[in-house]
């Protein structure tokens, strides 16, 4: 019998090539979902490849502060950080590195090798100029033809390799001639901008004028990259040029400061004082020549000690003036015809009873003209002619000569002073007392103001120290007064005062300053300091402020001599006036007063004398 086809194992065949395909076909279908797969993870993953277009930002510098003359007195550089990551450093090349480094950048080579120590990024430096960030690019690059950077793998598989980096980190504030100009010029702190550190003005000129000296706008470059990482400018690139802030141009000659503020520190010393302070104006105009103290600092290295004269004495502390207020009292009366100069007053020999104050003169007369009250400095007869004015007119007339306002200098922080309310000047003590300096708190800027006014035909005028600020594309903006000048006295009561304070220097208690050639005239004024405790300590500051002129200069000049404790200098005779000498002589040395020979000294044959 004929045996059977086998069927069941041409069947096993046949299933076995369909499930090898079909195991295929899965495998492939496999392969190419993890393909896609990972085409689609590399897609949306940073793969940490160069960008073949990149963008840098350019940050703009905060302007600068020039002299009169045009020397820089306070500029900005920018800073750079050098990073570098220490996983990228051959280790056989560490030392090549370290040596080069040091070069290029003046940082000693133990103290960079001391920071790359630390394993991965390390600064190490945060506060390099833009010359040495020139060279250590420069460096960057070299080290990478050197081989000197070497790819790692981090813990999740990214492959890195990173050079020195050398970034903007900030911007340094550069006060060139040190403490010169302080406090005047102010000090500054710091801030952050997006990562990048600012210095922005706390005092002085810095506060004042802080929106026109900030940056306008940061510089912005974009473009395709070259090989170098270097942006490629063409016409698909993007370039927003870089705009500083603007420039402020003083009307102070640096000369002339430098030279005032080593006199005034040599006259602290020598008057034993707490401070001297000086202020030169133009009197016409009312510019700033000079605004200097003995009290001065670093304002890159501020210390404990250094607190008290962050604040500029000129135009923040008030103090009774004394007997500078007297002429101010005595035009006063003039202008409302109150007065002849020539009329006698009678002085009561030097002690006279007020209601029950005893007011006393350091010159004892029994009787003197209405001038030599102001000539000698009479308290008495002060207090005595103050009586005319009423109280409305008195109060309202020293605020018209700029008393309890602000003096409209171009600095931050200035105080206004105080005076007796017009209800308790009708009191004939605070008029006597307010006549001659007491009762009442002045700066040394709104009494230099104020007697401008004798020296300016009447004008009171804005003092200001900047000239005109200039925008980076040089286009000047004068500085304008907040004001017009005002006429506070005529041109002819002007004249009568001015004539009376030269008398003052001629024969009275400001001949110390006499100075042949020049029209030299002032008044001095020796004040007790108030008790926090109530009453007076022995203490005094001592002012002068007068004027000096020559046939086309005219500048008023006021000076402050606070708590000398030298014996008998707390006299203004003796100490602010001499000053006063001192500074006029340094005016005319620097040629800003011309002396003319024919005219002498009226009163070179006079006696001296020294009182108030």
């Amino acid at each position: 019998m004929p045996s059977l086809p086998p069927a069941s194992s041409e069947l096993d065949k046949l299933i076995g090539k369909k499930t090898k395909l079909l195991v295929l076909l899965m495998f492939i279908v496999t392969c190419v979902l993890i393909f896609l797969g990972m085409l689609v993870r590399i897609s949306l993953t940073d793969r940490h490849i160069p960008k073949l277009v990149i963008s840098e930002t350019n940050r703009a510098l905060r302007g600068g502060i020039v002299s009169e003359e045009g020397f820089r007195l306070a500029f900005s550089q920018k800073l750079y950080k050098a990073m570098i990551n220490t996983y990228n450093i051959d280790p056989d090349k560490k030392e090549l590195f370290v040596n080069l480094f040091s070069i290029y950048s003046g940082i000693p080579t133990k103290e960079i090798a001391q920071r790359i120590r630390k394993k991965g990024n390390v600064v190490l430096s945060y506060s390099i100029d833009a010359n040495r960030a020139k060279y250590l690019k420069s460096l960057s690059r070299k080290l990478r033809v050197l081989n000197v950077f070497v790819p790692y793998e981090t813990e999740k598989g990214n492959i890195i390799k990173y050079g020195l980096s050398i970034t903007e980190s900030g911007e340094s504030r550069i006060f060139a001639y040190r403490d010169i100009l302080t406090p005047v010029i102010g000090y500054m702190r710091k801030r952050e901008e997006d990562g990048f550190t600012r210095p922005t003005g706390v005092k002085g000129l810095e506060k004042y004028y802080e929106e026109d000296l900030r940056p306008i706008q940061n510089g912005f470059v974009k473009g395709e990259r070259d090989i170098g990482n270097t942006i490629i400018l063409d016409a698909k690139s993007f370039v927003r040029p870089a705009i500083d802030g603007m420039t402020l141009h003083l009307n102070i000659p640096i000369a002339l400061q430098k030279a005032l503020e080593a006199l005034l520190d040599r006259a602290k010393k020598e008057h034993d004082a707490r401070e001297v302070v000086v202020c030169i104006m133009e009197s016409e105009t009312g510019k700033i020549l000079a605004l200097a103290t003995s009290n001065r600092y670093d304002p890159d290295n501020i210390r404990k000690k250094d607190y008290p004269s962050l604040n500029v004495t000129a135009a923040e502390y008030t103090y009774e003036p004394g007997s500078v207020m007297k002429p101010i009292t005595f035009a006063l009366l003039l202008k409302h015809r109150k007065v002849n100069p020539m009329e006698v007053v009678r002085t009561w020999n030097g002690r006279f009873r007020l209601g029950r104050k005893i007011i006393t003169d350091e010159h004892k007369e029994a009787w003197m003209s209405a001038e030599n009250v102001i000539v000698h400095s009479s308290n008495i007869g002060m207090a005595q002619l103050a009586q005319r004015l009423d109280a409305v007119d008195f109060v309202e007339g020293l605020k018209d000569f700029g008393f309890t306002r602000k003096t409209g200098i171009d600095l931050p922080y200035e105080h206004t002073g105080i005076l007796p309310h017009i209800t308790q000047m009708e009191s004939e003590i605070y008029k006597a007392t307010v006549g001659y300096g007491y009762g009442m708190r002045a700066t040394l800027l709104q009494l230099v103001r104020a007697y401008n006014v004798f020296n300016n035909r009447g004008r009171l005028v804005e003092p200001k120290i900047v000239s005109e600020i200039v925008d980076p594309l040089g286009k000047r903006y004068p500085v304008q007064a907040n004001e017009e000048p005002r006429q506070v006295v005529s041109p002819a009561v002007a004249y009568k005062m001015q004539k009376i304070l030269e008398k003052v220097v001629e024969k009275g208690t400001g001949t110390k300053a006499r100075t042949p050639g020049l029209e030299v005239g002032g008044k001095t004024g020796t004040a007790h300091i108030a008790s926090r405790r109530g009453g007076y300590a022995k203490l005094y500051n001592s002012s002068f402020i007068g004027f000096a002129n020559d046939k086309t200069h005219r500048y008023t000049i006021g000076v402050l001599v606070r708590q000398a404790k030298k014996p008998y200098h707390y006299f203004a005779a003796m100490s602010a006036v001499p000053v006063f000498k001192e500074v006029v002589d340094l005016m005319v040395k620097q040629g800003k007063l011309l002396p003319d020979p024919s005219l002498g000294s009226a009163s070179e044959s006079l006696p001296q004398k020294h009182t108030r």
